[in-house]
């Protein structure tokens, strides 16, 4: 019979696992919609409203904000253990191997971004302009699940391909959110914001970091980044992003490895799925599904992220791989990035966030939310048949076409692969 220390080593693993983090985040996300749909609807706004903490230090929110800006603050500091992980030692780590997965997802955000102000503008309901970053997003862990089920078989670098590209885009979106939906600043609490950060740096470092001195650290950081009105979530990749990324005081690991392998289950379990439950449950109401889907802001996100995500992703790449001596990875080619491209029109998590932050009423917040919806899962289900008959495709011998045969490469969900004819 197992021990409890097995069964939760065992929990752990599985919780770690990209196809864990889909599934549950699917899991809550369908009960969200079928129960703010159904005859009990009040009783799920009521829970969303519910609002639950100090009021003398100005937290004294909505669970649906607490989980917008506490729980995905989990969330984006495990973005950010990754994002310093590929810099140091990563995919990121090498300017020109990154710089192709780097610039499209440059073109994998603006392109949608300006597709939706094409249609919005044509529209006339330039009051959804705010909204604009809506479909620029990327779901790390929906992306990464459903490769990782439907792309067994292809080669191992197409994974670092779309992990770079979407931290990438993550960082950039992070960034939009920084500048853009800030609408006023507190200075004093920016500063003591960053100097928590600074403090919080300087403690991860250091030989005698435990997690019960770290943590009042970092809930302090992202108080006064709460308090600053810079979106709180931002605190969260700050605070991952100066873990160490290389072994310290003779450790057998860095500290970013440790860490994420700590925190992560807490983003899958918790953060992830609770978010995803207070955020994704739109009542259709009586306007029905065909109204919201019809309404100008639902149409330019459900385009930006299916057409705009492929049309950037693809175009930069052949693009750059053309006109540049930069080169696709050792066993890809340009045809494996058109299922790539599908998966990054997953917006779901941070693009509900945007939805949230973009629009002061219902209506566009409603239209919003059930594109993202729709619109992540037809890119999902198009990725996933594109993955599986990319997969049974034969290779050829120099798959990125850089005149030099690929070496054999691993491939996912098995130990190795070569190149074929």
């Amino acid at each position: 019979m197992d021990s409890p220390m097995t069964r939760r080593a065992r929990l752990g693993a599985a919780l770690r696992l990209e196809t864990t983090s889909g599934a549950l985040l699917l899991i809550a996300a369908a009960a969200a919609l079928i129960w703010a749909n159904s005859p009990w609807r009040e009783g799920y706004a009521a829970l969303s409203s519910t609002v639950v903490g100090p009021a003398a230090l100005h937290l004294d929110l909505s669970l649906t904000t607490w989980a917008a800006d506490g729980l995905l603050a989990i969330f984006f500091f495990v973005v950010g253990v990754e994002l310093k992980h590929e810099i140091a030692a990563g995919s990121l780590r090498h300017p020109r191997q990154a710089a192709v997965p780097v610039l499209a997802a440059i073109g994998g955000m603006a392109t949608p971004a300006v597709i939706y102000v094409a249609i919005v503008l044509i529209s006339g309901d330039t009051e959804a302009l705010t909204g604009w970053a809506i479909p620029t997003a990327t779901d790390i862990a929906f992306a990464l699940g459903i490769l990782a089920v439907f792309g067994r078989g292809l080669p191992v670098p197409l994974r670092t391909f779309l992990l770079t590209l979407a931290v990438v885009d993550d960082l950039l979106a992070i960034l939009v959110i920084a500048v853009v939906y800030t609408a006023s600043i507190s200075l004093l609490a920016l500063v003591g914001a960053i100097a928590g950060v600074a403090v919080f740096a300087v403690l991860v470092r250091t030989r005698w970091a435990r997690w019960w001195l770290l943590l009042p650290v970092a809930v302090v950081a992202w108080a006064l980044m709460h308090e600053s009105g810079v979106h709180a979530t931002v605190a969260g990749v700050m605070l991952g992003a100066v873990v160490p990324a290389t072994a310290v005081h003779g450790e057998a690991e860095p500290r970013t490895h440790r860490y994420e392998h700590v925190v992560r289950p807490i983003s899958t379990a918790i953060a992830l799925p609770v978010f995803a439950f207070l955020s994704a449950g739109v009542s259709i109401g009586p306007a029905g599904f065909g109204e919201l889907i019809a309404q100008p802001v639902a149409i330019a996100i459900v385009v930006g992220l299916l057409a705009g995500k492929v049309i950037g992703v693809l175009g930069v790449t052949a693009l750059v791989t053309r006109l540049t001596p930069l080169r696709l990875p050792d066993g890809i080619g340009l045809r494996d990035l058109r299922p790539i491209a599908l998966l990054t029109g997953i917006g779901f998590t941070v693009s509900l966030l945007i939805a949230e932050l973009s629009f002061p009423d219902a209506v566009h917040t409603d239209a919003a939310k059930l594109a993202i919806l729709v619109g992540s899962a037809i890119a999902a289900i198009l990725a996933a048949h594109e993955l599986r008959w990319d997969a049974r495709r034969a290779r050829r011998r120099d798959m990125n076409e850089d005149g030099v045969p690929d070496r054999p490469w691993p491939v996912i969900g098995g130990e190795r692969g070569a190149s074929q004819h």
